[in-house]
């Protein structure tokens, strides 16, 4: 690429970052994406992810087959709130009529199931777990560029709400096509692409490789937002990879669990270049009963225990000595015993 070609990439890198657009949504600088994740990303944990400064949240993903059946838990995906925007629903699955299907019914959720409605349909090819890539679905898809290009292109055609994809870098270390791939999904009509910088076959070992999401800003066809995902788990790694790679956002996935507050921590670092003071015990704790008020709220007493679970095990995770009453919270059944126990460890660690 000649010196003037690079001017001109880095002009239009510096220009467009300045006001991060998915079709007319304007996420603003360096926006930070929550990233979705199955029995994760719910509406309780969203909520609380919005509070500490996520641009744009999706929801779980949701299966294409399971809409288009009909299937209670699918369906229940598809609320989302005000308070939430601006918010995207994300689908999976490999029949390219059964997608169409579903963005249809995602775009009209409100109508659907309730809520607010989505503000973008977002494609999942990029889930590596077995039961969804062994499908074909997912990072599955990887497998079959052209056919995800056609399931692309139709769900386009069959919305008006902007489309995303998100992917990964290839199948294994021997077929990473995204570049090239992402050129495709570009000239089918997808507003933003997000790219996880491992292949499906590495699942989530070892270190994402950003150098080929660095490559797709680099190529100067490229105008819609591209937005990195992998090991970002720190003010300092997200600095550096918009430094480094260019991307017009970051994805957070699994850094966030147990820390929703890492939203803050990150914009911090970005607007000061410090690293922002640790959360003490007792914040976690007043933030722990936020999070599971609101997911009694949502989901009942029953169901909202035990979707907290996860997350209570994770706010306390490094305390010394913790291991009995981490047990306790992640066995109890009755609400005012999980509140008793997050009492307890304000009242035993407090000072830390």
């Amino acid at each position: 690429m000649s010196n003037l070609m690079w001017f001109f990439v880095f002009l239009r890198t510096v220009i467009y970052r300045k006001k991060m657009k998915i079709g007319d949504l304007d996420l603003g600088e360096k926006p930070l994406f929550l990233a979705p994740m199955e029995d994760v990303t719910d509406a309780s944990f969203r909520y609380i992810c919005k509070e500490f400064g996520a641009d744009m949240m999706y929801t779980e993903f949701v299966s294409s087959d399971g809409l288009i059946r009909d299937a209670r838990k699918s369906l229940a995906k598809l609320v989302t709130f005000d308070y939430e925007k601006p918010i995207g629903i994300q689908i999976y699955g490999h029949i390219p009529e059964a997608m169409v299907e579903a963005a249809r019914m995602a775009e009209n959720a409100a109508q659907i199931a309730g809520g607010a409605g989505p503000d973008i349909i977002d494609i999942n090819f990029g889930c590596p777990v077995s039961k969804i890539a062994g499908r074909g679905a997912g990072g599955g898809m990887m497998r079959f560029p052209d056919k995800m290009v056609e399931i692309t292109k139709s769900v386009v055609e069959a919305v008006k709400l902007p489309v995303t994809v998100k992917t990964r870098l290839g199948w294994d270390e021997d077929s990473k096509i995204i570049v090239e791939l992402a050129e495709r999904l570009q000239d089918v009509g997808i507003k933003a692409l997000t790219v996880h910088g491992r292949t499906r076959c590495q699942m989530y070992k070892g270190e994402a490789d950003w150098t080929l999401i660095g490559k797709i800003k680099e190529n100067p066809r490229m105008h819609i937002p591209i937005i990195g995902n992998g090991d970002i788990t720190d003010g300092p790694g997200a600095a550096a990879a918009f430094e480094r790679y260019g991307v017009d956002g970051i994805m957070i996935g699994r850094a966030t669990y147990g820390r929703p507050w890492i939203f803050k921590e990150v914009k911090h670092y970005l607007q000061h270049g410090e690293q922002m003071p640790p959360l003490t015990v007792l914040e976690k704790v007043a933030l722990a009963k936020k999070h599971f008020a609101k997911s009694i709220s949502v989901k009942g007493d029953r169901v909202g225990v035990l979707e907290m679970r996860r997350h209570l095990s994770n706010y306390f995770k490094c305390l010394p000595d913790f291991k009995e009453t981490r047990l306790k919270l992640v066995t109890e059944n009755d609400p005012a015993e999980v509140v008793k126990l997050l009492d307890y460890v304000a009242q035993r660690w407090g000072d830390q």
